[in-house]
């Protein structure tokens, strides 16, 4: 017996995407301002949310440039819970749908390890990097229920966790735990919301060269270092992660949910911190 299957498109014309997180210091590319704009590229219509509207802001304006796509911008404060109720309703009463969450939005936290860190701060850090993520979707998936099934599904999560919640050998306890905590919770979710059609996803980023990282000060020697701290040796930046996130929002990625997907160059590939020294083309 034959069978014709239809080819899922990249496109996300109809679409409408919330990012937390959007903004990024300048015109600077970020996580979630590289989310939102390449996102925006494929037709999708854009609530750009950061607690400094002037940065999400700004991503308007360059999704605008393009010409590709619709966006607007929020301020908000996603750990909050009323905010985040907010942040659906204005997309729904901006765009009448939802169909993607990127949950965007993380600090570096409480500094320390056991021995000294602050605990209020540390619950401050939990509630900012996890509790977002979990209020934003409390109100995103009933909005998302309202879609008929497409390609399978009717909405999307992304959620940003870190290399640092996969492995140890961070200098502070917080931000691994906490990105530890996001990539369960992924998997917590997918298998929650599966039967509703709604995909729950996750990236990983590795070192990537981006405002948050930048903007306080690194050397050269430190960004080089950071570099090499990977098998390609080549430095990522907001676009490397932005795309990953446009994938798990597409149809391309209608039959994947629960995925931890890392973007690092391969620095969690390999055992150990002293990389193979292998020949490069890379100048």
């Amino acid at each position: 017996m034959e069978y014709h299957f239809p080819k899922p498109p990249r496109t996300l014309s109809g679409k409408v995407a919330i990012v937390t997180g959007a903004g990024a210091a300048g015109d600077g590319i970020g996580n979630g301002r590289a989310s939102a704009i390449l996102m925006a590229d494929e037709g999708c219509a854009v609530v750009c949310v950061d607690r400094d509207v002037a940065l999400a802001q700004r991503t308007v304006e360059m999704i605008k440039a393009e010409g590709k796509g619709q966006a607007i911008a929020i301020q908000a404060d996603v750990s909050v819970e009323s905010d985040c109720e907010c942040i659906v309703q204005t997309a729904l009463d901006t765009y009448s749908r939802l169909d993607i969450l990127s949950n965007s939005v993380g600090i570096g936290g409480a500094p320390g390890t056991a021995l000294d860190v602050d605990m209020v701060a540390w619950a401050k850090g939990m509630e900012i990097n996890v509790a977002s993520m979990v209020m934003m979707a409390k109100y995103a998936i009933p909005a998302m229920l309202k879609n008929e099934f497409e390609w399978g599904y009717r909405g999307a999560i992304i959620n940003m966790a870190s290399v640092a919640g996969l492995k140890g050998g961070t200098p502070h306890l917080l931000y691994p735990t906490s990105k530890g905590a996001v990539v369960n919770l992924t998997r917590a979710m997918a298998a929650h919301h599966a039967p509703q059609g709604i995909r729950v996803n996750c990236v990983c980023p590795g070192m990537v060269y981006t405002p948050m990282m930048y903007t306080p000060g690194m050397s050269d020697e430190a960004r080089e270092s950071r570099k090499n701290r990977s098998l390609l040796k080549v430095e990522g930046n907001g676009w490397d992660v932005g795309c990953a996130v446009r994938f798990l929002a597409t149809p391309e990625s209608r039959w994947i949910t629960g995925v931890v997907m890392p973007v690092d160059a391969g620095a969690t590939a390999a055992v150990g911190t002293d990389l193979p020294k292998t020949a490069s083309v890379n100048p």
